[in-house]
């Protein structure tokens, strides 16, 4: 009799165990769309720290960006993910206004969203689980209070992706930082197309040789103004400073020939949100923090080195 109580008892136990031992070996789907092109190196980085985690984490996996910068293009590749019913979905939100609607029917569809790089401001007005990135004003602020500490006087933006609201707010709080009576800003709107931005920015300089320094808002645009100061002897004259890090601009950090980065460790908002939706397809658990920042932290010639290693070592990692 005891033993009769025994096996039913254990019986209904292991009834309650099979539905959770399925649940934990689910491999989970999930879908990631940013509105950053994959010759951009910042967005490269981005899709590594993806790929590690989904062969961290045996998720299945897929990363979806426009051609070029186009909102319409990548609104209607948040509707196709959602479309698809997958167990997660990452998104940037470089303009709510023009992709909110469809992370909002994504959120609608029951399907869990966690946005990064951009739109920290209205994630959880859209109903995101949480965001991942910077915060951008207040990054753009100490950027534009460290280059007036370089003694900068008259200073231009380089801006690659005008209408994503992530660069306005960078270039924003850096007139907030830089700005006063005897220093001055200019927003110079470039393309990620490295020619052009090239010859944008050389043809400027070459109007405005008061210039003494550079903002660019991402690497795609300080690596054109790398090789203008090169070919015009301003390296070191011209004071060059970017959002963001590409193997380039550590090279040039290493040879003194840019002051000072902002790196929000892009790789890292790529990686963690995999690996949050992958556990919270698998076991049901998530973080409750609404904002984990990655950033900024300031790469100069000081501390570039221990960078630098630390990308070497994700790039040999990348799947």
């Amino acid at each position: 009799m005891i033993r009769s109580k025994f096996a039913f008892w254990l019986a209904w136990t292991a009834s309650f165990l099979v539905p959770f031992a399925c649940f934990a070996q689910k491999k989970p789907k999930i879908i990631v769309v940013t509105h950053g092109q994959a010759s951009d190196p910042f967005w490269f980085l981005v899709r590594n720290g993806v790929e590690t985690a989904a062969m961290e984490t045996d998720s299945e996996v897929e990363y979806h960006a426009p051609e070029n910068f186009d909102l319409r293009a990548m609104s209607q590749l948040i509707d196709a993910a959602a479309a698809s019913k997958p167990d997660g979905l990452i998104v940037s939100i470089p303009d709510a206004a023009a992709v909110g609607a469809s992370i909002q029917a994504a959120v609608a569809a029951k399907i869990p969203v966690i946005s990064i790089n951009s739109g920290l401001e209205v994630s959880k007005k859209l109903g995101c689980m949480m965001h991942i990135g910077q915060e951008e004003e207040s990054a753009g602020k100490q950027a534009g209070e460290r280059m007036k500490g370089l003694g900068v006087k008259e200073a231009i933006i380089l801006n690659q992706e005008v209408g994503n609201v992530a660069l306005d707010q960078r270039a924003k709080g850096f007139r907030d930082g830089f700005e006063g009576p005897f220093h001055h800003v200019e927003v110079l709107r470039v393309t990620i197309d490295f020619k052009q931005c090239h010859d944008a920015i050389a043809g400027y300089l070459q109007k405005n040789p008061s210039v003494d320094g550079i903002l660019a808002l991402g690497p795609i645009a300080a690596e054109p103004a790398l090789r203008v100061l090169h070919e015009t002897g301003r390296t070191g004259d011209i004071k060059l400073c970017t959002f963001d890090i590409s193997p380039a601009v550590l090279e040039a950090l290493l040879k003194k020939q840019m002051s000072f980065a902002l790196d929000q460790q892009q790789w890292l908002q790529g990686y963690l949100p995999v690996v949050f939706l992958a556990n919270y397809a698998k076991y049901g658990s998530m973080l409750q923090n609404g904002l984990i920042l990655t950033g900024p932290s300031f790469v100069t010639a000081d501390n570039v080195e221990q960078v630098a290693r630390l990308q070497r070592r994700k790039d040999a990692n990348a799947p």
